[in-house]
């Protein structure tokens, strides 16, 4: 079983900018911040005509229902890595180290007139019998949330 989430994130701005601002150790710091994440370490490698985007994460697991909370304890450990062809797609793969699952999928970067979407599209996998979808919604939940929370942090930092 697997969830599929697609989302589209929209900006005033060149998606030369938007490129620019997702291989911005800086920005992809004050993403965490403003989710509230408990530590991280952000690295932005250069690779080919692309880069490697790397968020090491760990975010605490208040609010999370009890049964979920008893997989992963008092914080999520999650690590994104965004592999960067070149400055408009990404293969991105997310996973909770020493837990059964993983999120892999694209992001595009599309520019008309000036405005760039960026389109994610997601697969949630969880290998647990009997709770695992419920898990995969849950998930699902916690990333439409962290993408509105980066989509509002971009607005701003374009903006200056």
């Amino acid at each position: 079983m697997s969830k599929k989430i697609h989302h589209e994130l929209t900006y005033d701005a060149p998606a030369a900018a938007v490129a620019a601002m997702l291989g911005d150790a800086d920005f992809r710091e004050e993403v965490c911040r403003r989710q509230g994440v408990l530590r991280q370490t952000v690295t932005v490698t250069p690779s080919g005509a692309g880069k490697e985007v790397v968020i090491d994460q760990f975010q605490p697991a208040d609010g999370l229902p009890s049964f979920a909370k008893k997989l992963v304890g008092d914080e999520i450990h999650i690590v994104q890595k965004e592999t960067w062809s070149d400055g408009e797609r990404a293969d991105v793969v997310v996973t909770i180290p020493g837990k059964p699952g993983d999120m892999t999928g694209t992001i595009r970067l599309e520019e008309s007139e000036g405005r760039t979407t960026e389109v994610i599209d997601l697969e949630i996998k969880v290998g647990i019998p009997l709770v695992g979808g419920k898990v995969e919604g849950l998930i699902g939940e916690m990333l439409l949330k962290s993408l509105r929370n980066e989509n509002e942090t971009g607005r701003d930092y374009l903006s200056r």
